[in-house]
């Protein structure tokens, strides 16, 4: 949205990398690595475009403005809370000039009502992200988002379904649901399944996908939703974090392994074909070897089709940043090194069980080695010869093999789609 809202006012978007005027820095600082890496951009783009503007908005600079009014070459650090107006404090394209120092707009308290979000998030893929919630207030103890992003609020309803018809009516065939913690989506009354149940009404909608949701958010009520629909996609994504109940009480997570396995298995049971996806944190204070084999088990027993695998890293103001013991980073790298062994192990089960089937591919933009990829509802990704399929169009495939992390199919008929309309 703000590309777009920048485009409105006369600037044109360039590859990041190209030489630039202007530098929207959309950070996050979830990890130690991404507040390296705003830092390392600026740098960067500032080699090859010295009179660069350079404006820093995101997580990072909600919770290190500070330490951003000290790197040089920044000219505007605009809050979690103003972030959405950041063009409006900009200059006319045409009197971008370098500030002596930054200029801040930034506020510690963040409002908790319910918000608009001005104009359409168009981007260049074949599906739209659509923005339904922001901010949390589960407060784990090794996560600095509640303090970005500020508290649970929910975007006022009418205007995702406004953003919704936009986009679909534009040729994004698949929404995305994206928020901090989308599971608490609540606007005057109206619940996650009710919202979902109102973009499915709108004709032009194809499929609707739900990104990462906390577990203890997904009722049954949901679940059953998801199976009996024919445009919600049967694919969840609900971070476990670790396989151990001391470690997930110490995280302060909402939930222990026996009900994360029971909710799986619920999921599974009106959905067998659900992709199934989570999140692992690795090196957490106080994991010992035990409690790190215990979540190597219940990673490996579980179907999942992949996992994210992070690694711990302190955040100062944070609780989990006081525990200890803390886990040494030799023993955090071999650890993420294993979980992500067994993720490629689950991966490839995952894929191989999807050979003889006949699914339904929204093929995406760009072409590798001859071939155009797509992905199924329960997120397999599927390649066919280029030339058989169109950008942005929906077919059955019939699965016959694997590859290289590619599932390879044909094509069957007739089209899911034959009245398919073409990204504008």
């Amino acid at each position: 949205m703000l590309g777009d809202s920048l485009t409105r006012q006369g600037y044109r978007l360039v590859e990041y990398g190209e030489k630039t005027d202007l530098l929207v820095l959309n950070t996050c600082s979830v990890t130690e690595n991404a507040e390296k890496d705003c830092r390392y951009a600026v740098r960067k783009t500032l080699r090859h475009s010295p009179h660069a503007f350079v404006a820093v908005t995101g997580c990072y600079a909600q919770t290190g403005a500070a330490q951003l009014q000290t790197v040089p070459g920044i000219d505007l650090i605009v809050g979690t809370q103003f972030k959405m107006n950041l063009p409006d404090y900009l200059p006319a394209p045409t009197q971008l000039r370098k500030q002596p120092e930054p200029e801040l707009r930034h506020s510690r308290t963040i409002d908790r009502e319910d918000f608009v979000l001005p104009g359409t998030a168009y981007s260049d893929s074949t599906r739209a992200l659509l923005k339904i919630q922001d901010g949390c207030d589960f407060m784990c103890s090794f996560c600095l988002i509640p303090f970005a992003r500020g508290r649970e609020r929910s975007r006022v309803a009418d205007d995702v379904l406004r953003e919704a018809r936009e986009l679909a009516i534009h040729g994004y065939r698949e929404l995305v649901l994206t928020g901090v913690n989308i599971g608490q989506y609540s606007y005057q009354g109206m619940e996650l399944v009710d919202l979902l149940q109102a973009l499915e009404a709108i004709p032009e909608v194809v499929r609707i996908r739900i990104s990462s949701i906390e577990p203890t958010t997904i009722p049954e009520r949901l679940l059953q939703h998801m199976a009996a629909s024919t445009k919600v996609c049967h694919y969840l994504h609900f971070p476990l974090q670790s396989g151990d109940d001391g470690i997930l009480h110490a995280m302060n997570r909402r939930y222990d392994v026996r009900e994360y396995e029971a909710l799986v298995g619920q999921a599974l049971a009106l959905m067998p074909d659900l992709g199934l996806g989570t999140d692992l944190m690795v090196g957490f204070p106080g994991e010992d070897e035990q409690a790190f084999a215990n979540t190597m088990r219940m990673a490996g027993r579980l179907p999942f089709s992949y996992f994210h695998v992070f690694s711990y890293s302190s955040r100062p103001g944070t609780p989990a940043a006081r525990f200890e013991p803390q886990t040494p980073p030799a023993v955090i790298r071999q650890r993420s090194k294993t979980l992500a062994e067994l993720s490629r192990t689950k991966a490839l089960a995952f894929y191989q069980q999807q050979i003889g089937r006949t699914v339904s591919v929204l093929f995406e933009q760009g072409e590798r080695d001859g071939f155009r990829t797509g992905t199924t509802a329960n997120f397999t990704r599927v390649a066919v010869p280029a030339d058989a399929v169109a950008a942005g169009s929906i077919h059955p495939v019939t699965i016959t093999g694997i590859m290289d992390g590619l599932a390879y199919g044909h094509l069957a008929s007739p089209s899911v789609e034959p009245t398919y309309r073409p990204l504008l």
